[in-house]
């Protein structure tokens, strides 16, 4: 994690992920996410799956969004510490969402099912 956290501080978006897949063809998603405060991570959803999330070391705010009238309105925050009994989040597939790194050398494991594909223009919110 030391290392990742490392590529993340090194990375011009402040993240850096890991594969834990076995190969690409897994019929499902798993990586550590290492994050660092300042990070942009825009507000956006899995249309096909819903998401679980772990922290593994420092903090992060998650945030839940509905879209109305074309704006982000922030319906719910979560603090994930780890470590805490609020270290793991359930989001719900389809849920707009995004989250702020508080804590420098954070680290998130993210499961998903299916593949891996690009998130399409539809699935990210731009406002």
């Amino acid at each position: 994690m030391d290392e990742l956290c490392e590529k993340a501080l090194a990375s011009p978006r402040l993240r850096m992920n890991y594969d834990l897949r076995t190969t690409p063809a897994d019929q499902s998603q798993r990586m550590l996410n290492a994050l660092e405060p300042g990070t942009v991570i825009p507000i956006h959803r899995h249309p096909d799956t819903a998401e679980t999330v772990v922290m593994l070391r420092g903090s992060v705010k998650e945030m839940f969004f509905d879209i109305i009238d074309g704006k982000a309105v922030k319906t719910a925050e979560f603090l994930l510490k780890a470590g805490n009994e609020t270290c793991a989040l359930q989001i719900p597939q389809g849920q707009w969402h995004s989250l702020e790194c508080l804590e420098p050398h954070s680290v998130l494991f993210e499961a998903k099912d299916g593949a891996f594909a690009p998130r399409e223009d539809k699935d990210q919110f731009a406002e």
